[in-house]
């Protein structure tokens, strides 16, 4: 893919199972997308998931992408001007927006566990079913920041390590354009509460991690699936703080089974590599895919 413009787009596919048809299609929209425009397509690793990452899936990752007909012209496998393209090899990169975002007082401590949360009462779940932190550790009015001189991986008196927690601004409408579902806005503290940015086991969060690379990386467009609708809010307000400018995104309407559940890595009857040992090609597979 020889680029023409300015336009980056990427792959960035998780090694914690083998890849299925609901991948392929949005990494199709994703490459169409990037050709349309004449511009670079880059493949990203993200697998900081040590407890599901399995160097089998990025051998087969990169196997699978291979035999469907992606295409990319930066990535682990090649290299590149943005290199390292394997997130685990960037916790440098994550750990310096971190620290802007820690003192700039955006995020604070946070002690609970996943079933404090989901204990609480007044919890509601967001748009794609994350429960809302009901607030137990956040500043208080006016008081103390706790956040600032601590590290992420710093000692506490408590047994628990602390997870770090973006502060939304409650009541702000975040609002952007997608380039498939048109204008979306959700309200902080409503539709997503507080989010975490950095595990309490040292490894930064989904949220933080992705659009560091994306804005590193100089993507200019995100593709992916419309279940990450929301995070695109989140994400915005990363890219606020640490005063950078979010690229445009496009999410892609998942693919669905037969009982309507949207597909995942446990549907291994529909991952590319049982397609593919089952005689099926990619012809066969729909690359006449729409968006």
């Amino acid at each position: 893919m020889n680029p023409v413009s300015n336009y980056r787009g990427r792959l960035a596919p998780s090694p914690t199972g083998y890849l299925h048809l609901g991948h392929a299609r949005t990494f199709w929209a994703a490459q169409q997308r990037a050709r349309a425009q004449g511009g670079t397509l880059i493949l990203r690793n993200d697998d900081l998931d040590a407890a599901r990452f399995k160097r089998e899936y990025v051998d087969a990752m990169l196997e699978d992408l291979h035999w469907f007909g992606f295409q990319w012209s930066e990535g682990p496998d090649i290299g590149g001007p943005y290199a390292p393209y394997n997130q685990s090899e960037r916790i440098h990169l994550y750990r310096a927006a971190f620290e802007q975002l820690r003192d700039g007082n955006f995020i604070y401590p946070c002690t609970c566990s996943r079933k404090d949360i989901q204990a609480a009462v007044t919890a509601p779940h967001a748009g794609d079913d994350e429960v809302i932190y009901p607030g137990t550790c956040r500043p208080k009015a006016g008081g103390q920041q706790p956040g600032r001189g601590m590290d992420p991986e710093a000692g506490r008196p408590s047994a628990r390590q602390p997870s770090w927690r973006f502060q939304v601004p409650d009541g702000e409408t975040i609002a952007f354009h997608d380039g498939h579902f048109g204008e979306q806005k959700f309200v902080a503290g409503r539709d997503f509460g507080d989010f975490v940015v950095w595990r309490g086991d040292g490894v930064p969060a989904y949220q933080l991690a992705c659009m560091v690379d994306d804005a590193a990386m100089k993507i200019t467009e995100v593709v992916r699936g419309a279940d990450l609708l929301v995070s695109t809010a989140r994400q915005i307000l990363l890219y606020r703080a640490l005063r950078l400018p979010p690229p445009d995104f496009l999410h892609c309407e998942l693919m669905c089974d037969e009982s309507g559940q949207r597909l995942a890595k446990r549907h291994d009857s529909l991952s590319l590599r049982h397609l593919r040992e089952r005689g099926l090609t990619p012809d066969n597979l729909g690359k006449d895919w729409v968006i």
